[in-house]
């Protein structure tokens, strides 16, 4: 067993229903987990998670609060085979069960959080889908372009912006209805292999956000954010974090500022290189498995491959 644990933390998009049914089973800290999340937000939380509908799930009202319960009880299931992490990150939404381990955000805080994080954005994209009628603004991922070409194409279009900077090989765009029209056909100029138009409730990680930024601004406005007690990484600035107040004001930045990704994997990967003293492995725990190919992606994944961690089994053979 690994002295040291890195966490990833997966974001929005990764739920499934059903999803960590196994391992509550299983590990009765998880299921604890679960039944906390209810208490705090007055919601059915294994309801939310093992009996509704995937369209239902995919609401960003539903699918935050869902997955940062989901992952937080894989932690549990984890803690009690003494796997605790020294390092935490994650994509987006996957940033807060991050803060929560990184002792920024107390659980309860956390679990608040992003609900209320869950329910501007799902109001701020359904005023959108209102307001553009058939034309809403969306996201989409770009592959077979270098990132650094796919910024150079979205600032070249009007209302477009590179959102999340997720490998070598992938970048996605949030872009108003007529900027994803303008890029795609630039893209694939540029040689993209392809344009894929995502599933997504709003252009997030992008200015078109900016309602849903404000408003959360105001909802976390008294909530303490403390020191990170361990490694924590941003999604805005792709660096470690050192105070709680950057913490904070990052929370609010996500939603308008794109997800560097790629550059907390570097900082990440150096910090582990540079830790000749430990011994390390790299765990995402949560749904999916998407920060894991990511992960493979960059220049230290041969070395410190990347495992998922969602099911019962594998927590059993950690």
């Amino acid at each position: 067993m690994a002295n040291k644990y890195a966490f990833l933390f997966p974001g929005q998009g990764a739920q499934a229903p059903g999803m960590m049914k196994d391992v509550c089973d299983t590990y009765a800290e998880a299921r604890k987990v679960i039944d906390a999340v209810s208490d705090i937000t007055g919601q059915n939380i294994p309801a939310l998670l093992w009996e509704t509908e995937k369209d239902v799930l995919s609401r960003s009202d539903n699918s935050q609060l869902a997955i940062t319960a989901a992952s937080l009880a894989v932690v549990a299931a984890l803690k009690t085979k003494g796997i605790e992490p020294s390092a935490v990150m994650g994509f987006s939404l996957g940033e807060f069960p991050a803060l929560h381990l990184a002792g920024v955000l107390s659980f309860e805080d956390v679990i608040k959080v992003v609900q209320k994080r869950g329910q501007i954005m799902q109001a701020v994209c359904e005023d959108i889908a209102r307001e553009n009628e058939g034309h809403a603004p969306g996201m989409a991922a770009v592959i077979g372009l270098s990132p650094e070409k796919v910024v150079e194409i979205a600032k070249s279009c009007t209302g477009a912006y590179a959102a999340n900077m997720n490998s070598v090989r992938q970048t996605v765009i949030s872009a108003t209805a007529a900027g994803l029209d303008e890029a795609e056909a630039k893209c694939k100029e540029a040689g993209a292999r392809r344009f894929v138009r995502l599933a997504v409730a709003g252009p997030f990680h992008s200015p078109l956000m900016q309602k849903a930024a404000d408003g959360f601004e105001k909802a976390i406005a008294d909530v303490v954010f403390n020191d990170p007690a361990i490694s924590l990484f941003s999604n805005v600035t792709g660096k470690q974090v050192t105070t709680g107040a950057e913490a904070k004001a990052s929370a609010v930045l996500h939603l308008t500022h794109p997800v560097l990704w790629t550059d907390e994997e570097a900082v990440l990967g150096t910090l582990i290189t540079n830790d000749t003293a430990s011994d390390w492995r790299v765990l995402e725990p949560g749904p999916g498995k998407v920060l894991s190919g990511l992960w493979r992606d960059c220049e230290f994944g041969e070395k410190w491959v990347a495992t998922p961690v969602n099911t019962a089994d594998g927590i059993a053979s950690l």
